[in-house]
């Protein structure tokens, strides 16, 4: 049985209880690492000035507490093993449908792995409909 480590739960605790939820969903399938919930000011300054991020803080769903992205990683992280990116987005789409609609009412789920134009496959975000 997969475990998040302490530094994921707490990373995972500053997001929105759906991704919560589904997260902890993902991780009785896959092994994963949650890399990021909330960002500050300056770590959100940070990852667009190191172009991990294409918007300035507090233009990122990730800028909200709690925060409405999360970015994370199959576990153990290989960043060339296109085939487990793949597999995470799958698994988390699975996880996502089989949660109750009444949960999810009013929110959709938009993954990064799907944009053309920056592909950033280890972030999920839920957005308002």
């Amino acid at each position: 049985m997969n475990k998040f480590s302490k530094v994921s739960r707490e990373r995972l605790d500053t997001c929105h209880d759906l991704l919560q939820i589904l997260m902890t969903d993902v991780l009785e399938e896959m092994d994963i690492s949650i890399l990021c919930g909330h960002r500050t000011a300056a770590e959100q300054n940070r990852a667009y000035e190191d172009g991990f991020s294409k918007v300035k803080f507090p233009n990122s769903k990730h800028n909200s507490l709690p925060s409405m992205a999360v970015d994370v990683a199959p576990y153990p992280i290989n960043w060339n093993d296109v085939a487990r990116w793949k597999k995470l987005g799958e698994v988390v789409w699975k996880c996502w449908l089989r949660l109750p609609i009444s949960e999810r009412a009013g929110y959709r789920l938009v993954w990064g792995g799907d944009w053309k134009l920056f592909k950033d496959s280890p972030h999920f975000e839920i957005v308002k409909d």
